[in-house]
């Protein structure tokens, strides 16, 4: 199975606060082909930029990917736009943007986020 993951997800991973995910989380990222949208990258960068994480998206994507197979979702991006106009439950383009990849690709997507999770069914943080 494949599993998306969001932004937290990512850099939690990347920390080693392995704690901080939920037994659910832990077990998906143990079991399943990961992806991220590029948009987890960029949130990423804005996050290194305003100096609330030390690395840049680069290595941490490129850590990830040898470490657990992280991969960068390649849909084509005018599609996932299309999904995300639909998504009108939230003014947040990293949101918007990242629930639907993996809305469109039809997957989970792992997030602590109660927002995301009360509007993407497929959402996954707690069970």
């Amino acid at each position: 199975m494949t599993a998306y993951l969001d932004t937290h997800v990512v850099a939690w991973l990347y920390a080693g606060r392995l704690e901080l995910l939920s037994p659910a989380a832990r077990r998906r990222v143990d079991a399943d082909d990961l992806l991220v949208s590029p948009m987890v990258a960029l949130e990423l960068e804005y996050l290194y930029e305003s100096g609330k994480v030390r690395t840049p998206a680069g290595p941490v994507l490129e850590a990830l990917g040898n470490d657990l197979g992280l991969r960068q979702c390649a849909l084509p991006f005018a599609r996932v736009v299309a999904a995300a106009r639909e998504m009108t439950w939230t003014r947040d383009p990293f949101d918007r943007l990242i629930t639907a990849h993996a809305a469109t690709a039809g997957a989970v997507l792992v997030t602590k986020d109660r927002q995301v999770r009360e509007n993407y069914p497929a959402a996954l943080w707690d069970g």
